[in-house]
């Protein structure tokens, strides 16, 4: 049978525009890659603000193939790559930043230290849906707050991408866990585990002194930005409590959290793409959601609607318009 050269694959050639539709070159894998048969493409939030040029910190120069999010099948591996083979199932947040191709294609050659197997109960759509939002849960729970067994965990926006995720991995890890949702999604938080705070409802002073007695949370992972992170310093508790950001971008007062004598993390989940350095931990903490996965610990939550290719453009203005419930996926094939 003949090799395919070439592989049909969204171009974004201008900001704020249409993706145009392109056949270009199949990527062979090089040093250290495998080549992957994309199956399904997650979209994030972030793909939204690349596409519309407000992603400057993603690096991603154009034409660009976006697409961060990916589950595929190996088509074939470097050499010097061990521990994929042709046929493995896979996934992993591996391009669509930074410069590197995106997954809105045919196929991609990426580097295999990002990658990790697909879990065996989920499909390729649903499998999709987790690289960047597990990633970035883990990166600030686990890696930087050590989230365990006896704490009292906050997660603001506790149904969103990263959100949902967050409270899973910190009910897997024993902790108790609270999540500041709409009331029309406290029932998601609820069939996880946590407990909903309406954030539209309370203050934070008034829901630190119902859910800690006016101690604070162990550890507050704010998931949205702006004042939301404001929010996050005055919840946190006194000497021990942590706050932690993955939209910690403004301009905020450190008063509330030094006068706890509290800490503060940002999670900046690109950098391993971005500078090449720690990459290889992006693989290990998919394999961590595998596991997790497998045990029936973590479950993504998907938005029904279907998209293709040729309907990728309209994924991205669902999302861009937040009336996604759950993640949005493109399916390849």
């Amino acid at each position: 049978m003949a090799i395919v050269s070439t592989m049909r694959a969204l171009v974004l050639e201008h900001y704020a525009s249409p993706f145009v539709v392109t056949e270009i070159a199949r990527p062979e894998p090089g040093p250290g890659q495998v080549l992957v048969r994309i199956k399904a493409s997650g979209v994030n939030p972030l793909d939204t603000k690349i596409r519309a040029g407000n992603g400057a910190h993603a690096q991603q120069p154009l034409p660009a193939i976006l697409g961060i999010d990916m589950a595929g099948v190996v088509e074939s591996v470097a050499s010097d790559v061990t521990e994929f083979q042709t046929g493995d199932e896979v996934y992993g947040a591996t391009g669509g930043v930074g410069g590197l191709q995106g997954s809105l294609a045919e196929f991609a050659s990426v580097d295999a230290v990002l990658l990790a197997k697909k879990p065996r109960n989920l499909s390729m759509r649903d499998a999709a849906a987790l690289p960047l939002p597990f990633i970035t849960a883990w990166e600030g729970l686990v890696d930087r707050a050590g989230v365990r067994t006896g704490q009292k965990v906050l997660i603001h926006a506790g149904a969103g991408g990263v959100g949902h995720v967050a409270v899973q991995i910190a009910l897997a890890r024993g902790a108790e866990v609270f999540a500041t949702v709409s009331a029309d999604k406290k029932s998601i938080v609820e069939r996880y585990g946590a407990v909903p705070i309406d954030y539209r409802s309370m203050t934070a002073e008034q829901y630190v002194a119902a859910h800690t007695g006016g101690e604070g949370f162990d550890i507050v992972y704010d998931t949205v930005g702006g004042s939301t992170l404001d929010d996050s310093f005055a919840s946190v508790r006194t000497y021990t409590g942590h706050a932690l950001s993955c939209l910690g971008w403004g301009t905020h007062k450190l008063a509330p959290l030094s006068f706890r004598g509290a800490s503060y993390s940002g999670v900046f989940t690109l950098l391993p793409m971005l500078t090449g350095k720690g990459r290889a931990h992006h693989g290990e903490i998919m394999r961590e959601a595998t596991r997790l996965v497998e045990e029936g610990k973590v479950k993504p939550l998907i938005d029904a609607r279907r998209f293709t290719l040729d309907t990728a453009l309209a994924a991205h203005e669902l999302v861009e318009r937040g009336k996604a419930l759950g993640k949005i996926i493109v399916e390849i094939e």
